[in-house]
């Protein structure tokens, strides 16, 4: 494995990090990840404007704990005052780096000129990292698209703005906000940045295993690649890349179905105590759904998962879950 990646003063211990994921990596989820050896996590993304404006709940995605360091707080916004004092607020919760979202597809958020709507201007982009720089005393990351559309795939030229501007790293999505997640991404975009900055890029795109995670860092030369959807119901990921990429290319099997709702309880659990039981149970229903992909009866015990309503519910659940698998294990 090549040496170990900075990302300012930051030393990442692998290569392979957590992404961003709205609705779906919140602090429980993160931590769950880095006991299995993700490099590094990232909130969710958090309004800069609601930031702004002391919006409570917007207050709740930023509580980072000690359990899932380095952890990076992303904020999404198109106004450089707004992100900057935005990033100052942040800095209340201790994160050890500012993340900006330049990625997010999502018509709610690039209807404000947001997220991926940034990447149509990329001289706004430079000036809105330049604007956090100053705030904060942590590294500014970058998470972008390859582009908007198939006619401005422009992720290296905004690269180089936001790395002049005082970017510690970027990601890069490889795919365009027109394509959203289909079909594959282009890698080759991923090969474009590395080739045009100097700062730590990190690929995303696609990197379900050990096995794509070594491709397209073999492919592209990225520094390190970034895992969103594989590790949904699937934290062990990070331990199979890392068992991969350190260790001659050694496979790392899948847990067995004990394993996997000994984590599944254990992620809830935190959901529980950091969220309240009614509320995390509700968001409990779609965790349940990805740890039971692939299980025998999974279409039935999922009906079941979105009804949970108790962490009690959920344990009877995960009883039956290995019952149901257990003779299939060897």
């Amino acid at each position: 494995m090549a040496n170990k990646i900075k990302i300012g003063g930051i030393e990442l211990s692998g290569r392979a990090v957590l992404a961003p994921m709205a609705g779906a990596g919140d602090r429980a989820f993160r931590e769950t990840c880095a006991a299995f050896g993700a490099a590094a996590t990232v909130s969710e993304m958090v309004s800069a404007k609601a930031l702004w404006f002391g919006d409570k709940k917007t207050r709740g995605l930023m509580e980072l704990g000690g359990r899932a360091r380095p952890a990076a707080i992303q904020l999404f916004g198109s106004d450089p005052a707004v992100m900057a004092e935005g990033a100052k607020r942040a800095m209340e919760f201790s994160p050890d780096g500012i993340d900006i979202n330049m990625g997010c597809p999502a018509p709610k958020i690039t209807g404000s000129g947001a997220g991926s709507a940034l990447m149509k201007n990329p001289p706004l982009c430079g000036e809105i990292v330049a604007a956090v720089k100053c705030a904060v005393p942590v590294p500014v990351t970058v998470k972008m698209r390859a582009g908007w559309d198939e006619k401005s795939r422009n992720a290296a030229e905004v690269a180089k703005i936001c790395e002049a501007a005082g970017a510690a790293a970027v990601a890069v999505h490889a795919r365009t906000r027109a394509e959203m997640y289909a079909p594959g991404p282009d890698w080759g975009i991923i090969k474009e940045v590395k080739e045009a900055v100097s700062i730590p890029v990190i690929g995303n795109g696609d990197v379900t295993g050990a096995q794509s995670a070594a491709l397209m860092l073999e492919q592209t030369g990225c520094d390190a690649v970034m895992v969103g959807r594989g590790a949904l119901g699937n934290p062990w990921v990070f331990r199979q890349i890392n068992a991969y990429l350190t260790e001659s290319c050694r496979i790392v099997p899948p847990p067995g179905v004990h394993e996997k709702m000994l984590v599944l309880l254990r992620q809830v659990e935190l959901m529980c105590r950091y969220k309240g039981e009614l509320r995390a149970m509700k968001e409990a229903r779609k965790h349940a759904g990805w740890y039971l992909k692939g299980l025998r009866g999974a279409a039935g015990f999922r009906r079941r998962a979105c009804a949970l309503s108790t962490f009690a519910e959920l344990e009877a659940l995960t009883k039956d879950v290995i019952l149901a698998n257990e003779e299939t294990e060897t």
